[in-house]
């Protein structure tokens, strides 16, 4: 085995046959340098070890490399650093050369490309390694903040604002939008020092903007109930991120942590919280409620006595009809005015924000999966006919609807049978002593609509209340027929209302998901009826 000698010259070997010493030109220049004289880029942007190391060892050991590394030098230096990705193969060639001492590790193959400037080498990793592999987003994000930092030393700059830094970016060759640059910059100087763990393990950007956008909601609720400025927001939203750092993180989490912390502060419910917290996570104007009780509007005094017309279906399968008389009593009588000093929440696409939620995914990882649905209430050419396929379809919108207005955790799939799915119970009572009239109302009509289109009042008994836990408030109104307790529990407005309570205030897209679900519960009738299939079995 041959030793290089003292002056790097190897002893009974081959001299180099390119030059050791780069020419002053700005033309690359092919170079034949000893591993000593190589330096891996000390700002890589892949932190991590590469996935592919074992790979390419074992392919360098036995076939050497297939292509010249990229190498520069800065001015003043007489070694060279890596100059375009390749740093996994220098430490690949470090590493065998150590492990064999054959001079064909020692000697190196390279392409010499005149010094430029420091964020241009970097710039020039970032590129490599976008065409060899994806980079983790918050290894691009350290790297874009990290060439932004000397971009401005170079330009003599205080601070490019991210637009500009889009702007010299692209220029350069490296092209990404304001909106994504925003997002890295969110993930390094927040996050980073909160959830590293999280993000070193694949947090993506569909998971930070999710983060930021809960960020963004739960900060204007704190603000608005008056529970601190933003410095006291950022100490509560740090302490309870870092508390959910890991590698299996878990946005559900973190939500339910801001919406008890809040709750708490506040002494509300925490469910008076999840309905405002998602109001504003999706962009609907709601109101801060005065320290007033809204009190239910029905009572079980009101109720008609004929409650005694709760019968059996015409089919002769026992079927509860809590919903087919109202009562005597004044259910349309709105609840006492309640006042605020607050200003409605407008959306974050009104207040401009190009990084708002309404240009990104928001919704929370616990969303149902999002089928292509389509926007017209009457489609004349529905996705699917079949019974199985349009349960599915019902089940979709209605926890969609249910996820949007803070009741998600009160529908649940049914499969083969009904309308496929149902709602295990009412809104929690305690809604109506914290929400403000119009939240209350919105919240409380649209569960009487996904009630009636899961059938829980008209469906056989049998059938429903088997579905439903023990403790059940709506279980024990059907169980023992009581329209009553059902009617004490929801807020039951006039009929009349519902235009102005419900279908006015609804977003766009509970909106189209609202109407979709009504045209899918006649469409899962239709195809009942053709296919001769009784809905809710043989029971």
């Amino acid at each position: 085995m041959s030793k290089p000698t003292a002056d790097n010259t190897p002893m009974d070997s081959k001299a180099p046959d390119k030059p050791a010493r780069a020419v002053a030109t700005d033309t690359p220049q092919p170079m034949r340098l000893e591993i000593t004289r190589l330096k891996a880029y000390e700002h890589n942007p892949r932190r991590g070890e590469n996935p592919e190391y074992d790979r390419i060892k074992a392919s360098i050991r036995a076939d050497g490399m297939d292509q010249p590394l990229v190498v520069t030098c800065r001015p003043g230096e007489t070694d060279y650093v890596v100059g375009a990705g390749g740093n996994t193969r220098l430490h690949i060639l470090q590493a065998l050369y150590q492990e064999t001492g054959e001079d064909r590790f020692y000697w190196v193959d390279c392409l010499f490309k005149p010094w430029r400037q420091e964020s241009s080498l970097l710039l020039a990793h970032l590129r490599e390694n976008d065409l060899r592999g994806p980079l983790s987003f918050i290894d691009k994000a350290r790297a874009i903040f990290e060439a932004k930092q000397l971009i401005e030393q170079e330009m003599g700059r205080d601070n490019l604002s991210q637009r500009q830094l889009a702007t010299v970016l692209r220029d350069r060759g490296y092209s990404l939008s304001h909106g994504l640059i925003s997002q890295m910059g969110y993930a390094v100087h927040t996050l980073l020092p909160v959830i590293p763990q999280a993000l070193q393990s694949g947090l993506g950007r569909p998971q930070v903007e999710r983060i930021r956008a809960l960020d963004r909601a739960a900060r204007q609720i704190w603000k608005q109930r008056d529970l601190g400025d933003d410095p006291s927001f950022d100490g509560v939203f740090a302490a309870l991120c870092g508390r959910y750092d890991g590698i299996e993180w878990d946005l559900d989490s973190l939500r339910s942590a801001i919406e008890t912390e809040i709750a708490e502060a506040l002494e509300l419910s925490i469910h008076a919280i999840r309905v405002e917290l998602d109001a504003h996570l999706h962009g609907n104007l709601i109101d801060v409620p005065a320290s007033d009780p809204v009190p239910v509007a029905v009572s079980p005094s009101e109720v008609d006595a004929s409650a005694d017309t709760m019968a059996g279906d015409p089919g002769g399968a026992k079927a509860v009809r809590i919903a087919e008389g109202t009562p005597d009593g004044p259910v349309g009588d709105k609840p006492p005015a309640v006042s605020s000093t607050v200003p409605k929440v407008a959306s974050a696409a009104q207040a401009g924000d190009a990084d708002s939620p309404s240009n990104t995914s928001s919704q929370s990882s616990s969303d149902p999966v999002q089928d292509p649905l389509p926007r017209s209430v009457t489609p004349s050419k529905p996705p699917a006919t079949d019974l199985k396929s349009l349960r599915a379809r019902a089940w979709t919108l209605a926890a969609r609807l249910a996820q949007r207005n803070g009741i998600a955790d009160l529908v649940a799939p049914l499969s083969g049978k009904g309308l496929g799915f149902i709602l295990r119970d009412v809104p929690d009572p305690s809604l109506a002593d914290q929400l403000d009239a119009d939240t209350l109302g919105q919240v409380s009509m649209l569960w009487w609509h996904l009630a009636a289109c899961a059938e829980m009042t008209v469906a056989p008994l049998e059938a429903v209340v088997a579905t439903l836990s023990d403790d059940s408030i709506l279980r024990q109104a059907l169980d023992n027929q009581d329209a009553g307790l059902l009617f004490n529990s929801v807020w039951t407005l006039d009929p009349g209302h519902t235009a102005y309570r419900l279908w006015r205030q609804l977003g766009d897209q509970d909106w189209h998901d609202l109407l979709n679900l009504m045209d899918t519960y006649r469409l899962i009738h239709r195809a009942a009826a053709d296919t001769q299939v009784r809905l809710w079995g043989e029971l």
